[in-house]
């Protein structure tokens, strides 16, 4: 039998379960964003990495706000979280060259939203054949580059740089 080492998924599953919100946590840590993977910091939402990506490079926006339902969220704060996945994939073209996006919202623990009580929107990079057995058989991904490095090439790629 062959084995699939992720030895860093220990840290999640053994981790105690807090109480609160980790994305509002995450929010008021201003002076962590390296070690919570904070890539930029608008006037109503943050982009992040995802700690537990579906693929290398998966971003969240998250509003500062903690709402879970989408019809709760001010105007201003869904113009900017659109303005901020924009930022994210131009930075993922650039950093990453994925062939394709996915971008989504889960409101709701019935709609599969891990954080249910406080809305974010995913954007998930993509590339031809990157779907195959390890999630349906192993129940497992890969993902093929530490969160750190991801983190610096979309630095790089200028994901935290106004645009003018």
């Amino acid at each position: 039998m062959k084995r699939l080492w992720t030895p860093w998924r220990m840290q999640f599953v053994t981790a105690p379960r807090v109480e609160g919100c980790v994305l509002c946590d995450k929010a008021r840590e201003e002076d962590h964003d390296r070690e919570n993977y904070v890539l930029y910091r608008g006037a109503t939402a943050f982009i992040i990495l995802n700690l537990y990506p579906y693929n290398n490079g998966h971003i969240m926006i998250v509003p500062y706000a903690h709402v879970g339902e989408l019809e709760k969220l001010k105007d201003e704060c869904l113009a900017e979280m659109m303005s901020l996945a924009k930022r994210s994939v131009r930075a993922l073209r650039k950093a990453i060259d994925p062939g394709g996006f996915n971008l989504g919202v889960n409101i709701g623990k019935a709609a599969g939203a891990g954080i249910h009580d406080h809305l974010h929107l995913h954007v998930v990079p993509r590339w031809e054949g990157d779907t195959n057995f390890m999630p349906v058989v192993g129940e497992t991904r890969v993902i093929p580059e530490l969160l750190e490095s991801t983190y610096d090439k979309l630095l790089a790629a200028g994901i935290a740089e106004d645009e003018r």
